[in-house]
């Protein structure tokens, strides 16, 4: 049985996590939203007073959005730069900052600025490598990996990784250090173009009203 949710409410994926957290505490103080969400809940999807939340992982939030499941979404950019969808982002949300950079053992640095025309690279972002190191001239083998990816270097699955760094402390507890800045990563928001257009009396004010809680800073 398909569960019809009220069209009359916006819909918006979220990541499970900080980043719903963070998020809810963006739409509050924005005064989008009035009531507390439990982001402890169990549940997949949460309803509020305008809204409903559908609880999904990070990686799935644009697809929700894409096909129109969800109205709107919150993805960082190392998740759109992997998937690409069609949707709008009008929002730099400014919150899940962190750095995608390629990393490894100290000692591959030497090897890695000697101009390599091939190299190895574990990573749970293989478009995103694909494309840095095609830029670059390089012949990259990729080897996509779901978690840990700090392990491939050291057991010699890979001599670099491609990954998201936000304090460093993984890497550093791992005897590796970052050898190539790649890009900023931060949360965005992300809307249906469909939506946009026919829910528009209810998308609008709220990219306003984030565009207004933003610009005085979060």
């Amino acid at each position: 049985m398909i569960r019809k949710l009220n069209n009359n409410k916006l819909t918006i994926a979220l990541p499970k996590g900080r980043l719903f957290d963070q998020t809810i505490d963006i739409l509050k103080k924005a005064e989008i939203l009035k009531e507390d969400i439990n982001s402890t809940s169990r549940k997949l999807i949460i309803e509020s007073r305008k809204f409903y939340f559908l609880l999904v992982r990070a990686k799935d939030v644009p697809t929700y959005v894409e096909n129109g499941i969800a109205d709107i979404g919150v993805a960082g950019d190392d998740v759109l730069l992997e998937s690409n969808p069609d949707v709008y982002r009008p929002i730099d949300l400014k919150i899940g900052v962190c750095d995608i950079v390629v990393a490894g053992l100290p000692e591959s640095k030497e090897k890695y600025f000697s101009n390599p025309t091939s190299i190895k690279v574990s990573t749970k972002y293989p478009e995103v490598t694909k494309q840095f190191f095609g830029k670059k001239g390089i012949k990259v083998n990729v080897i996509e990996l779901y978690g840990s990816v700090e392990l491939a270097p050291l057991v010699g699955l890979s001599e670099y990784i491609v990954d998201i760094v936000e304090t460093g402390r993984t890497l550093r507890e791992n005897g590796l250090v970052v050898i190539e800045h790649i890009r900023q990563s931060s949360a965005k928001l992300i809307v249906n173009r469909i939506s946009y257009k026919t829910r528009k009396e209810k998308v609008l004010p709220l990219i306003e009203r984030l565009h207004k809680f933003l610009d005085k800073g979060v």
